[in-house]
């Protein structure tokens, strides 16, 4: 093998080694917030919350009208709290 030879076999050879450096993908610059990867704390439920749900699985209800049902218990029931028992 000549010289020339040699160095055009290992210029070809750094070339395969350098692009393969060049194609690894830099690490992010900042890190992604940490509300976005966490779930919300959710809110303890209410107790009218729950009986509502409760009454929405008894009936089998799914969707939007689980949903349209859920509101409309809530609602009954806050009413119900609100006005006092005489």
């Amino acid at each position: 093998m000549t010289i020339s030879s040699r160095v055009a076999a290992t210029a070809i050879a750094s070339l395969f080694l350098i692009s393969s450096a060049f194609a690894q993908t830099p690490a992010p610059a900042t890190p992604a917030p940490a509300a976005k990867t966490e779930k919300k704390a959710e809110k303890p439920r209410s107790a009218e919350s729950m009986q509502c749900s409760k009454d929405a699985d008894a009936k089998s209800l799914h969707g939007k009208e689980r949903k349209k049902f859920m509101s409309e218990c809530k609602k009954a029931a806050k009413d119900a709290m609100a006005k006092p028992k005489t």
